[in-house]
């Protein structure tokens, strides 16, 4: 077979050897295109994981509203107005909205609180929830269960508290069953969860919220709504807040375009905004990597163009002989395709390296940056880059092959 013919490569290690600087600084354009090809697609998925990170703690698929003020004047009423959710606003959107999943309001009760278990104590965030709250934030039950519906309705004292909470107070006692005191009120533990939103939330102490409005003076208030849609698309996330946006504006009589009289953070719509932005990310850097690539194969080419003129008289002498075209062809070919791939894969080794260097470098530290997280190259990307070198080494000497199996011996053979 023409590729594992010794003679060949015996010829081709020879026009290495015979143009050492110029293959070299040729195959190095290649190598340098295919390393920042790597290394710009590794960065870009630190980036990207960094953006997904983010989002690991709420449900991706969930949609949160706050009110706040007005800030136009609707049907006679002033600007300025304050907002104010209540439970009867929970109930109307879970059993009117189509598409809602799973649902929870949020008491918000602001600062730290102090808790007590026996002799020991510290403080720690308190939120008052629905059920349905364990869908929206990632939280994962351990032991126990989280509030549920019959604590909603007889106004239970009951807490699920997260692992912090537990190490700080009990140590590696099992708090199940046993009562903290907040703030002079006393809660049983009914379970315990951990949150992969890092130790904040993990610090964090669910109650019922219908006790924490009776207990802290909240009355019927609610302060936050969220949802889950579940597999809704961009489109269907759209028109179901604007469904609920147009059933509470007309609740609490505010223009429903007023984009101050509540907050609505539509994840759907965020997650697949940061989707679209590196997809567009990942496109700049093929792009970017394709034309310092296209760079190197037409360094390679005028090797191979050199290389037949330089060797006009040999081809000539092999033709004479009855070589075929095809045979002039491939042993070209075969030249180009082996530079470029061999350098290709070299830039490609330092490439993953240096990527898989700062990846362990960033795990042994003790917290890695938010924005930016495992930095890695897929199978898919190192095979999507093996088949553009072989792509780029055909191309490369495909024209000199082409010039060369064009040549008259005869005339090749008066060549000096």
């Amino acid at each position: 077979m023409f590729l594992f013919n010794p003679d060949h490569w015996q010829e081709i290690g020879q026009t290495v050897r015979k143009h050492k600087l110029r293959t070299f600084l040729t195959a190095f354009s290649v190598a340098w295109g295919i390393f920042m090809l790597i290394l710009l697609l590794g960065a870009g998925k630190g980036l990207e994981n960094g953006v997904r990170y983010q989002f690991r703690d709420d449900a991706t698929n969930s949609i949160w509203i706050t009110p706040r003020r007005t800030s136009v004047p609707y049907r006679g009423l002033r600007p300025g107005r304050s907002v104010r959710f209540t439970d009867d606003d929970y109930r109307m959107v879970r059993d009117t909205i189509g598409g809602v999943e799973h649902i929870t309001a949020r008491f918000v009760l602001r600062g730290d609180f102090r808790v007590r278990y026996g002799d020991e104590y510290s403080t720690f965030g308190i939120r008052s929830v629905h059920p349905d709250h364990l869908y929206l934030e990632n939280t994962l039950m351990q032991e126990g269960r989280f509030i549920n519906e019959l604590d909603i309705r007889d106004r239970r004292k009951v807490a699920a508290i997260g692992t912090r909470v537990v190490t700080s107070l009990f140590g590696r006692k099992n708090p199940i069953g046993e009562w903290i005191d907040i703030n002079g009120i006393q809660y049983r533990v009914v379970g315990v969860f951990h949150d992969i939103g890092g130790e904040g939330e993990q610090r964090m102490i669910y109650i019922p919220i219908s006790t924490g409005q009776v207990a802290y003076g909240g009355g019927n208030q609610i302060h936050r709504l969220m949802f889950t849609i579940g597999d809704a698309s961009f489109d269907e996330s759209k028109l179901i807040e604007s469904k609920v946006v147009d059933l509470l504006s007309e609740r609490h009589v505010f223009d429903p375009e007023d984009p101050r009289a509540m907050r609505v953070a539509n994840l759907v719509e965020h997650y697949e905004q940061f989707a679209q932005l590196f997809k567009g990310i990942a496109v700049f850097v093929w792009l970017v990597g394709l034309g310092t690539i296209i760079a190197g194969i037409v360094g390679v080419s005028n090797i191979m163009f050199i290389a037949v003129k330089e060797r006009t008289r040999e081809i000539g002498i092999r033709k004479a002989l009855g070589a075929p075209p095809s045979s002039i062809i491939g042993l070209f070919l075969l030249e180009s395709i082996t530079i470029t791939v061999l350098a290709g894969y070299l830039g490609m080794v330092a490439g993953i390296g240096l990527i898989e260097g700062v990846q362990a470098v960033l795990q042994k530290m003790p917290s890695q940056p938010d924005f930016f997280r495992n930095p890695s190259v897929d199978f898919w990307t190192a095979a999507t880059a093996t088949l553009v070198l072989i792509l780029a080494g055909v191309t490369a000497g495909y024209f000199p092959a082409r010039r060369a199996a064009a040549v008259d011996p005869i005339e090749a053979l008066r060549d000096e």
